[in-house]
């Protein structure tokens, strides 16, 4: 077994290291462990829009990353430690969580923390989650990923997860948003990512007589980085990816009611329509034309609608005013 630190925070390239050792060590069993800096990693067949405030998660310079397994959305900060197993997936029982949390259960157990797996794929004390966990296979491999609060900001956590559900319409996986807490309220004594990381090696050192600490090389970390800047940290992997959905939004002001709805499509507005008691001078279904086929991104739709005279189509408005309805 390889027992891999990062040597990054950024949740591009960490989740990027993931799919890159995944390949980089075809028949070797891993233990990854690394901390991102404040992001949302979503599950592979989540709608991303659904599952992430994004005028906070923009204002606060939270990365959006969609990661390569299924399940629901998490918040990473430097309060959480991530640890990710890679094993052949012929040796494994793909719907069995508990062989590779069970480090994790022993090591907090030991501190005298009651922590057990509980339902599928949680790990909690006295009902309350601080570990979701994750899986997925691929090339023969199978990687089963998880995360441990220790010490996150959970106020962002929640601003970040906070998303209006009336606002979409789809058959994505949706998050469950249990009750979920940071492991420092029961650690006889406060132990940051760092220490708690020590103690996992130590634990996975202790029964495993063939774990080997690799050192990350520099050739490794040009890899990932090449398939975090092309796949990881683009749009058409974290927001295109999103299976189809129906969006609809309304807002009141001063020139009117206006309602949008809009069907999306791997990210691109396929049918949209406006609705509304404003006065228009101009066919509102030219507007529709020029926002079909744009991607579902702020910064498209306000290309187009900076060009555009808005007056003709709603009266005395703002730009800010119509943005508000894509988001």
């Amino acid at each position: 077994m390889l027992i891999i630190e990062s040597p990054s925070q950024d949740a591009y390239f960490n989740i990027a290291s993931e799919e890159y050792f995944l390949t980089r060590f075809p028949d070797e069993d891993i233990f990854l462990l690394y901390v991102n800096a404040p992001s949302i990693i979503v599950g592979k067949f989540q709608n991303t829009l659904a599952e992430v405030n994004l005028d906070y998660v923009n204002a606060q310079g939270i990365k959006v990353v969609r990661r390569l397994s299924g399940g629901g959305a998490v918040y990473h900060d430097l309060g959480n430690l991530n640890f990710s197993f890679h094993s052949l997936l012929a040796n494994q029982d793909f719907m069995d969580f508990s062989k590779f949390t069970a480090p994790v259960l022993t090591v907090l157990n030991n501190l005298g923390v009651p922590a057990k797996l509980e339902g599928r794929n949680d790990l909690l004390v006295d009902g309350k989650k601080f570990s979701g966990n994750a899986k997925l296979a691929k090339n023969g491999k199978m990687i089963q990923h998880g995360t441990i609060l220790l010490h996150s900001e959970m106020a962002v956590l929640g601003e970040a997860l906070k998303v209006n559900p009336l606002k979409f319409i789809d058959k994505a996986v949706k998050s469950n948003r249990a009750r979920v807490i940071n492991l420092n309220e029961y650690l006889p004594e406060a132990a940051d990512t760092n220490v708690f990381k020590a103690l996992l090696i130590k634990e996975m050192v202790r029964n495993n007589a063939d774990a080997t600490l690799y050192t990350v090389t520099d050739d490794d970390i040009q890899h990932i980085q090449a398939l975090a800047d092309s796949k990881y940290s683009s749009w058409d992997w974290n927001f295109g990816f999103s299976p189809n959905y129906n969006f609809k939004k309304a807002i009141k002001i001063p020139a009117g009611f206006i309602e949008l709805h809009m069907d999306v499509d791997q990210g691109h507005i396929q049918k949209i329509k406006i609705f509304g008691d404003f006065f228009a001078s101009q066919p509102i279904e030219e507007l529709e034309a020029l926002l079909h086929g744009r991607k579902h991104q702020l910064s498209d739709i306000e290309q187009v609608l900076a060009r555009t005279d808005l007056t003709a189509y709603f009266g005395k408005v703002s730009l800010e005013e119509i943005l508000t309805l894509f988001h």
